[in-house]
């Protein structure tokens, strides 16, 4: 007692100091990942953000609820020197609660104001159990009580008068809230870009996209995405050598993040719809409705340069993510399955024209693609996915794409380029692809990703077969400068054909290398800005074509 002279309260109103630390654990619940006094209700704010559809929503920890013994606490014993005080709060009061994992944490320091929103829940508790004639609070606990509030006065008051403020604030927002289940986000990009050199026609422009986020949860583990798309975006020319003669194209090679297909005149689309929900612990389903794609379901191992909207991370599309990912899109299903939280199974199929009636078109008539992936996360800094993808276009229609319009095909001879011509673009195509992917965090400050995919395709009209490769190793340097930032170099090699045999025509099979660095700079939470370069070799696949360099700079804001 001596060295712990304030245990005397402990002895007889131990609930004073119960109350003190039940606020301690209250005022950080907040603060302390997986803390938790009562069951948390479905919220908004526990909807998985857009860029995190790929990951499980982290489930709420149950709180351990009302103790009926302190020995139900694992970390208390009755040797230590607060047993008893935590005993009484227990069996006399029933004023405490313990961590979800049965531990009380007896050690942490609290300060004043909690210790006085203590007090005050120990009063309230107190005031509830004193009735006439009744003995259970007894004169002493009482004085003591009485003591101790006026000591605490000041803070108390203080507390109340928060908790008033906090009262009205939410009436307030509950009056005049957008919806009980519908969070809105939003994305807006400005960037000035420009080809460099002789291998480019372009102009400087300045290009803008807009996408608004309606993500709606009905249960808290379940999310509707509405995404409303516009934009003036497109991709720039370039000149080119095609056989010693020069021409002008806009090639997909290069094409940049905030660049949209088709819809470049501002107007209002709404270009992804998708409904995630949970079956058991271990599954999700994704329905996509509209403008589905496979990484809304399927890991990539790409984190830092994928950012899903195209505003934070790489300059490029190509440098996001493997383009076995972009072959196919539409509507469709996906599938994940976890049955540990090492190892993820994905599966999915997506139809680009799933929504005509049209004879050959539809669901299973039309173009569709199907893809599997086996995912194995052994640490936090390190993971490896092999994944396979089969798929059939129509005429002209293969391309490594975004259910919308062809990405990195502006070298491929069925993809409508001057090689396509020599051999027509009316072959229905049947591929199938191999991929895997890489991710090794190396330290907080520096990751290493990289992918390898190879394409088998048939054409059917002609019996030709054509082998397409792709890759790229990535580097990340994540918090470069300031938190928030990100500098990323890419060194890869975009989609390109090797061979095409069963043909007689000839093409370059010149590799082209992509090389791509930029700097993300955080100047705000919601506002980021990132120059890039983009520096495109042998551009469709043929050096006597001149080096295309792209240069962008692009400002990001979010909301």
């Amino acid at each position: 007692m001596k060295k712990y002279p304030w245990m005397a309260l402990l002895t007889g109103p131990v609930v004073i100091i119960s109350a003190a630390i039940l606020a301690a654990t209250t005022a950080t619940a907040t603060e302390t990942p997986g803390l938790q006094l009562a069951q948390t209700e479905p919220s908004i704010e526990n909807f998985p953000s857009v860029g995190d559809l790929n990951n499980p929503t982290p489930e709420a920890e149950d709180a351990m609820g009302q103790l009926r013994s302190v020995n139900e606490l694992s970390d208390v014993r009755p040797t230590d020197w607060a047993y008893d005080a935590l005993r009484n709060l227990v069996e006399r009061y029933g004023c405490i609660v313990g961590y979800p994992d049965r531990t009380f944490r007896g050690n942490r320091a609290l300060t004043r104001y909690e210790f006085a929103a203590g007090v005050n829940a120990c009063l309230e508790a107190i005031t509830a159990q004193i009735q006439p004639g009744n003995n259970f609070v007894t004169r002493e606990d009482l004085n003591t009580l009485e003591r101790l509030l006026n000591e605490f006065q000041v803070e108390i008051a203080t507390l109340r008068g928060r908790v008033d403020s906090l009262e009205a604030r939410t009436r307030e927002l509950e009056e005049n809230q957008f919806s009980t289940t519908t969070k809105l986000a939003g994305e807006v990009i400005f960037a000035a870009t420009d080809g460099i050199g002789e291998g480019s026609n372009s102009v400087p422009s300045l290009q803008q996209r807009v996408r608004l986020f309606l993500n709606t949860s009905f249960t808290g583990s379940d999310l509707l995405v509405t995404r409303l798309q516009m934009g003036n975006s497109q991709a720039l020319d370039h000149n080119n050598r095609n056989n010693g003669i020069p021409n002008q194209f806009t090639t997909s090679e290069g094409f940049q993040t905030h660049q949209v297909f088709g819809n470049t005149t501002n107007n209002v689309l709404l270009d992804w719809l998708s409904y995630t929900f949970p079956v058991g612990d271990k599954i999700k389903v994704t329905l996509e409705a509209t403008g589905g794609v496979f990484d809304d379901f399927t890991p990539t191992l790409n984190p830092l340069f994928e950012n899903y909207d195209g505003g934070s991370g790489s300059i490029s599309t190509f440098a996001q993510r493997n383009p076995i990912y972009r072959l196919g899109g539409g509507q469709g299903i996906g599938i994940s399955f976890k049955p540990s939280s090492q190892l993820e199974l994905t599966a999915g199929y997506l139809a680009s024209e799933g929504s005509s009636p049209v004879p050959g078109n539809g669901f299973f008539n039309g173009n569709y693609s199907a893809l599997g992936q086996i995912t194995w996360t052994p640490s936090d800094r390190f993971g490896v996915a092999f994944t396979y993808n089969h798929a059939y276009f129509g005429p002209g229609s293969f391309g490594f794409d975004n259910g919308g319009g062809s990405l990195a095909t502006g070298n491929l001879p069925f993809a409508g380029t001057a090689v396509a011509n020599t051999i027509g673009a009316n072959n229905p195509v049947t591929s199938n692809s191999y991929g895997v992917q890489m991710a090794v965090r190396v330290s907080p400050r520096f990751q290493i990703n990289g992918w390898l995919g190879y394409t088998d395709v048939y054409l059917r009209d002609s019996d030709a077969n054509g082998k397409i490769w792709n890759g790229a190793i990535a580097f990340g340097f994540p918090d470069l400068g300031k938190q928030g930032n990100l500098a990323g170099i890419v060194v890869g090699v975009e989609p390109y054909l090797k061979e095409l045999d069963g043909l007689q025509n000839s093409f370059a099979t010149d590799v082209p290398l992509h090389i791509e660095a930029f700097y993300k700079y955080q100047l705000t939470d919601n506002i980021a800005i990132t120059p890039g370069v983009i520096w495109l070799t042998a551009p469709n696949q043929d050096n006597n074509n001149n080096d295309a360099v792209i240069g962008t700079l692009r400002t990001t804001f979010n909301f």
